[in-house]
């Protein structure tokens, strides 16, 4: 009945706080379609990467959670039906020596190296990362 597996679709972290946050309706029906599907699928991630960067958020006060920000993690995990992708030593040295020309903020560029590593699609409206991605560097659709 379906086209086969979903593949495996990586939220940029923006992404991921919307979806939980009361925000989905500001992401594109693409993109909720996609993620839909891949959450129903079990293909769907963040990097280890979008967790600092909630912590981050959070501690600096531009980012509220109504609980410790480890609980808002594990239960941002399970509603949005994703798995938290490692930061492995591969994705590490890769997030260095990405091809073209991707800004040197080093969480995108994790995440970009993420995406390559995992063969995925990277669901953002981070501009910068939409550019890469026209430049055939990596998959993405705008959220």
């Amino acid at each position: 009945m379906g086209s086969g597996p979903v593949e495996l679709h990586v939220l940029d972290t923006h992404v991921w706080i919307w979806m939980v946050n009361g925000g989905p309706e500001r992401l594109l029906g693409g993109a909720t379609d996609a993620i839909r599907r891949a959450a129903g699928e079990s293909s769907l991630g963040v990097s280890a990467i979008s967790v600092w960067e909630v912590a981050m958020l959070e501690s600096k006060g531009r980012l509220q959670l109504q609980m410790d920000c480890l609980e808002w993690v594990a239960e941002a995990t399970r509603r949005a039906g994703l798995r938290i992708l490692p930061l492995s030593p591969e994705i590490a040295v890769a997030s260095t020596r990405l091809p073209g020309d991707l800004h040197g903020d080093p969480s995108d560029r994790i995440i970009a190296a993420t995406v390559r590593h995992e063969g995925a699609i990277l669901v953002t409206r981070d501009r910068a990362l939409l550019a890469y991605a026209e430049w055939g560097y990596l998959r993405a659709i705008e959220a």
